[in-house]
Parts: structure tokens; sequence; C-alpha cells
């Protein structure tokens, strides 16, 4: 099962203490209080063996979030039943240009249906951000796409990789995107670790586009990798939350500002079981300060 193939804004000033009043003590875990989640892509073969005894699992860990890249093999209102009988809920799903582009209406009703409040857009293919024209078409696919879903209560969003900020002339396509997205329309899932791996800040990006980040993607990035714009996902790249080189307590200060309303731990590839490095990730986001 393949990602690729299923797939407002905090109020500025209220910062930490508005977030933790969310929830209740007994759901609470740092940073702010908030549930942690977790993108099931990160557990994709387990759950595509057994996804009832896989989402058992994940909120034994103590998840309460999970980020969808699909169904299952089942319908929308049953996955949302049987998340809610582990007490998990699926706030956000992932979706390809493809589905966008093709019956996105019914793709909507779906969402509706299994209690999502975000579709996004997970990646590009090659062949869907050859030159820059093609993301000036995505622009526009982006906002149609986000007027129809806030027609149903949903936000639209974008998740980003690294290759967003290879640049045409002057022109880096991440921030062209930002510009020309209608900032209500559309929102970002910043992928904290593959906006890092481009050579990017992503402190930087909260302060100078706030509230547009309702979304993040955590996972660790390993030493020993230079920056690239250009995608190379691999064994070794990637390492659990807290063991590698991105400074968390740095993101999640500056979070607020960006917009946070929930984060989802996301390993693209495990050199361990997954759900083993998906507990690693689990207990250092608990026990994380800011």
């Amino acid at each position: 099962m393949k990602r690729r193939d299923f797939i407002r804004h905090a109020a500025l000033g209220l910062g930490a203490t508005a977030l933790a009043a969310r929830w209740p003590a007994e759901l609470r875990a740092n940073p702010y209080g908030m549930p942690i989640g977790i993108q099931l892509y990160t557990v994709r073969d387990e759950m595509a063996k057994d996804a009832p005894g896989t989402l058992k699992q994940i909120a034994a860990i103590g998840y309460k979030e999970v980020e969808v890249d699909g169904f299952y093999g089942t319908s929308p209102a049953d996955l949302r039943a049987l998340l809610k009988s582990l007490g998990l809920t699926a706030p956000a799903g992932h979706y390809s240009l493809q589905q966008v582009k093709t019956d996105w209406p019914k793709h909507i009703d779906e969402a509706r249906e299994a209690g999502l409040k975000y579709m996004v857009n997970a990646y590009l293919q090659p062949d869907e951000r050859k030159t820059f024209d093609d993301y000036k078409q995505v622009v526009e696919i982006f906002n149609k796409a986000g007027e129809q879903t806030e027609k149903a209560g949903i936000q639209f969003c974008y998740h980003n990789h690294n290759f967003e900020f290879q640049k045409y002339g002057a022109t880096i396509p991440f921030d062209f995107m930002l510009k020309n997205l209608d900032p209500k329309l559309v929102k970002i899932e910043m992928d904290v670790f593959w906006l890092v791996h481009a050579g990017q800040d992503p402190v930087a990006y909260f302060e100078k586009y706030p509230g547009r980040f309702p979304l993040l993607h955590i996972k660790d990035l390993a030493p020993g990798h230079p920056p690239t714009d250009q995608l190379d996902a691999k064994m070794g790249l990637f390492t659990e939350v807290g063991r590698g080189t991105i400074d968390w307590k740095r993101v999640f200060k500056a979070a607020p500002k960006g917009g946070l309303k929930h984060f989802f731990v996301e390993q693209d590839l495990c050199e361990r079981p997954p759900l083993e490095s998906a507990r690693i990730s689990y207990d250092y986001l608990k026990n994380l300060t800011v």
C-alpha cells in the first residue's frame, strides 16, 4: 500500500497556553499538550497486512491521531468507527494530484464521511513538475480544489518535499507557491525534514508566512547528509525523532506562529521495525519541552 497511490491558523499570540487548553489533561503530551499523531505511511506494510491490528498497536504506543493515506480496504465510515473504538481520530488524509484532478467531489464526500478536516496533496510525481510552468498550473488546480473543500468545511493543503527548492532562474517554486496560493484556501503541511534537507530554515518560513502551516510532518535527518534539492529518499537518510540533526525545540517553539494545529510523525524508511521506530519517536515527543 503506497501513500502516493492513495493517498485556521491557531490565533497568533495565544501560543502554547491556548494550544494546551484544547485537550484534557489525560490526553496531554508535549509539546504544547497536543495529541501526538502519526502518518500511517510509516507503517504501510503493517497496515496492508493487518490494519486493525496495526492501529491497535499505534494506539497502545500512545498516539491519539493518525493521518491516513486511503481507507485500507474498508469504507470511510467503517474506518472512522474503527479509529474511534481505539481512541484514535484522523484529522487529515493524503491524496495524489491525479485524485485532485479526477472526481474531486467524490473524494471530498468520502473525506467528510471519514471525518477528515484536512485533505492534503502529498506529492508531485516527476512528470507533474518537469517545468516551472507545471508549478503555475498546480497553483491554479490547488486554488480551485481549495474552493471545493472549503465549501465542505475541509481545509486543502500541500505537502512539501525538497524538490520544490530547485531554482528556476532566481525563483524557488516553494516560495512561488506560497505567494500565489490563496492563503485561505490552500495551507501547507510542512515536512520539516525535507525542508531542512533542502538547506532551508523552517522557522524562517513560520515567521515569513505566519498561519500558513497548520500541519507538520516530523521525522529526523540522520547525520552526514549534505543539503540537496534533489529527492534522494533512501535507507539511512531518515532516523527517529530526536536521534538526528534537527533542532526540534527550536522548531516547535516557533511553530505556533506558523499556525500549528496538528503534527504527525512520519518516517519514510526505518532501519528497525517501523512500530519500534514509531514508539521511539513518540517517546521523544512526549517528553519534549519547549
